[in-house]
């Protein structure tokens, strides 16, 4: 008869799996909880201390450490000596090991007390995960309750082979390394403040995306905490690695300023539009005024549902990707003839944001991490009036919008917004003037009233001459973070030309 190890904190599933593996000629083995639940449902296990010759101690601390325990899954069955040795000792082969470990995540999610998170530090589930690991040639090692079908069906089905077993085995050392990860998080977060000698990025693949950046690039997409995999649904196409870069961008935009009926137009990964309106369907028609030329071929993050009258207006041009809380399946219809559209929602009325807390990007040699950044609540709201001229409250909601919208811009940008819509935006110059030159530009070759305008930075304003050429073009408020030697040449200019002007105070660089 074979024998199966069965100890795992997740019970779900478990009684029917094991209820299948006994009428598959398994004997059972467990521990504690899991062995009075299979006990309680009426499949019959032993329990580990008959195996082990020795009691669970230490208040369960120590229950599977032991010879007998790791002797029977790690031995090879294809070394005589390994057979002979077992044989001498007393050590019964242990076929199959079914280990879920101690619930460390949730546990650090629901108490700060660290005794109790120590004690949710799982040792001898990842010891035994890593024997039958090891031993994939004999031994069978599953460490996800989505994986039992697949298991019964292998034993059932003569489909238990190596090639199999080793597929099981690299999920095995996946979850022992996430594990272990997330554990040396945590204990840096706690006492070196997030930064310790080491850190961890573990993602759960999601799915390969066509290729990379480029087609001889390979490419994958990989999630935090089941985001993509519980939020994202594909209606239409194939989201390929650049239409993910670029939709993150979007999303980001669009869903800055919480239930407003906010549209944001990306291309290459920078906005080309925005705007904010009571209903959707004229914040789109806002937002494609910005630049309709860039817009072509971009991706539209919908900051709500796209109802069938939205999606005909958005269908006038092409657009690549449009990604939205919901599409209605008459939205869906109308885009169903364009063949190279890609529709995708997140299965709620508006976009939801994963709002991860550290930040990093691959440099040459290695990667750099940080805090993620994000403008505060009462940021713009507590900017300080530098000038004579205090905006009104309509210029300060341009304002708010303008500076959220730059600091997700790649850096140097400027952003200019004007009754809520964002009407020129300048970015990724090396230069604060030349990018402020080029929005205006643009602007002008759209046609686009500037006006009355507010203009928003990322950075400080090294030079006066940012604020001459926006006061030429009519511009009423700007908000920027100050922090300049020339601070003094800003303000002078502002006054100079009955502008307001706001310090924030805080930088926002996007590189």
């Amino acid at each position: 008869m074979r024998r199966a190890l069965v100890s795992v904190s997740d019970k779900s599933g478990v009684v029917d799996f094991c209820k299948s593996l006994v009428k598959n000629g398994y004997e059972i083995i467990s521990t504690g909880g899991t062995y009075k639940m299979l006990v309680d449902s009426g499949v019959g296990a032993i329990e580990i201390d008959e195996v082990t010759k020795f009691p669970e101690c230490f208040e369960g601390r120590v229950k599977t450490l032991n010879p007998f325990v790791h002797g029977g899954i790690l031995h090879r069955r294809d070394k005589q000596s390994h057979l002979d040795q077992a044989k001498e000792l007393g050590v019964e082969a242990i076929d199959l090991v079914c280990v879920n470990l101690y619930p460390f995540k949730e546990t650090i999610q629901k108490t700060d007390d660290f005794e109790e998170i120590i004690e949710n530090i799982d040792i001898g589930g990842p010891a035994m995960v890593r024997s039958a690991a090891k031993n994939f040639d004999s031994v069978m090692i599953i460490t996800d309750v989505d994986d039992y079908a697949k298991v019964i069906d292998a034993i059932e089905n003569e489909k238990n082979t190596l090639e199999f077993r080793r597929s099981l085995m690299i999920r095995a050392y996946e979850h022992t390394a996430a594990y272990d990860s997330m554990i040396a998080n945590y204990m840096n977060e706690r006492f070196n403040g997030g930064f310790g000698a080491k850190q961890f990025i573990v993602g759960e693949k999601v799915m390969d995306t066509r290729y990379g950046e480029n087609p001889h690039q390979k490419g994958a997409l990989y999630e935090f905490d089941k985001h993509y995999s519980e939020n994202f649904k594909t209606l239409k196409g194939e989201a390929s690695f650049n239409n993910l870069n670029d939709l993150s961008g979007a999303v980001k935009i669009a869903s800055a300023f919480g239930d407003d009926n906010a549209v944001c137009i990306t291309k290459h990964g920078n906005p080309c539009g925005f705007a904010i309106r009571d209903n959707l369907l004229d914040a789109y028609v806002e937002a494609l005024k910005c630049d309709p030329v860039s817009a072509f071929g971009g991706v539209v993050a919908v900051n709500g549902v796209v109802t069938k009258e939205l999606a005909l207006k958005m269908n006038e041009i092409f657009l690549e990707v449009i990604i939205a809380g919901r599409i209605t399946p008459e939205a869906q219809e109308v885009f169903a003839s364009k063949k190279r559209i890609k529709l995708f929602e997140m299965q709620s009325d508006k976009l939801i944001l994963a709002n991860d807390t550290k930040d990093f990007k691959h440099i040459d040699g290695g990667f750099v991490y940080q805090d993620a950044d994000r403008v505060g609540e009462d940021e713009v709201k507590n900017a300080k009036l530098m000038s004579q001229r205090e905006a009104t409250l309509g210029e300060k909601k341009d304002m708010e919008i303008a500076y959220k919208v730059a600091s997700l811009t790649k850096s140097n940008c400027v952003v200019y917004v004007k009754n809520s819509a964002m009407v020129a935006v300048g970015m990724g110059m090396t230069s604060r003037v030349d990018a402020s030159q080029c929005a205006l530009k643009k602007a002008k070759e759209m046609g686009l009233d500037v006006e009355g305008a507010a203009l928003a930075s990322e950075a400080f304003f090294p030079f006066r001459d940012s604020i001459d050429a926006a006061a030429a073009a009519g511009v009423k408020s700007v908000i920027e973070p100050g922090g300049s030697i020339r601070d003094d040449e800003i303000i002078e200019a502002a006054n100079e030309f009955g502008m307001s002007l706001y310090f924030s105070e805080v930088r926002h660089f996007l590189h």
